[in-house]
């Protein structure tokens, strides 16, 4: 039978909220449960049998993943938010399906908004058109998830497993070799796109991700870097974004 380890990455004070509600839903479920204190107080009390790694100094998301990814040693790795609750039968459900399909590389759950409503995360890769509307004042005139429909696949079905480009990093159920293969996420990313950059390269290589609407988490979707278009994260995700063109500038190809 395959056997699960789950990662948590706590960036920073005041999640030990989420992770009063994350961490005991999520531990039953996993073979082993690392959790990453990314700075100080970023925990509170965690549950006993989890393993915490207090980092000395602040890493990106990607350089945690991956510190959490060689610490573990199942056969599937999830890497998942403070902030996601799965349901009990979440993780089960996302290895039953992986089992089956030996070249699923990545796998994710259908995440649900605090208010039962369905999240936004299924993607298709960015393009450039909605990628300059993201991040710059015409989001004020053209709102994403109005006017992006086909790229947040908001008119696809919601029923049955699909094969997608890309999901929101906050849940992702990972196959090791994959992650041996592609040699991990890459670290370079400070914060945001590394999940693209993560299903991208798998895409390359020949890997699919699929979408599991049977496996059902909560997620608090907190989207920092869209609050304010001036503000720190929301410059690191521009950063990040021309990190990901420069690695794939085939990209820039794609307009719409």
């Amino acid at each position: 039978m395959s056997t699960v380890s789950a990662v948590v990455i706590a960036h920073g004070a005041g999640e030990a909220a989420h992770l009063r509600q994350s961490l005991p839903a999520l531990q039953p479920q996993v073979d082993e449960l690392v959790v990453i204190a990314n700075t100080p107080g970023s925990l509170g009390e965690v549950p006993d049998g989890v393993r915490v790694i207090h980092n000395q100094e602040p890493l990106g998301y990607a350089e945690n993943a991956n510190l959490g990814i060689d610490a573990t040693a199942a056969d599937y790795v999830i890497v998942s938010n403070t902030d996601v609750v799965p349901e009990p039968d979440c993780v089960a459900t996302l290895v039953e399906f992986v089992d089956a399909h030996p070249r699923c590389g990545i796998a994710g759950p259908k995440l649900l908004n605090p208010d039962g409503s369905i999240q936004a995360s299924r993607r298709r890769f960015p393009t450039i058109a909605n990628t300059l509307v993201r991040r710059s004042p015409l989001r004020r005139l053209f709102p994403p998830l109005d006017w992006q429909r086909r790229h947040y696949m908001l008119d696809e079905q919601v029923e049955e497993p699909m094969q997608v480009d890309t999901m929101l990093g906050a849940f992702l159920l990972c196959r090791r070799t994959m992650l041996d293969e592609l040699g991990g996420w890459d670290p370079k990313y400070r914060l945001y796109i590394e999940d693209i950059d993560l299903t991208y390269r798998a895409m390359k290589a020949g890997w699919e991700r699929w979408w599991v609407p049977r496996a059902v988490a909560q997620h608090e979707w907190q989207r920092e870097s869209d609050r304010r278009l001036l503000s720190q994260k929301s410059w690191w995700h521009t950063r990040s974004m021309v990190r990901f063109l420069r690695k794939h500038p085939e990209r820039l190809r794609a307009l719409r």
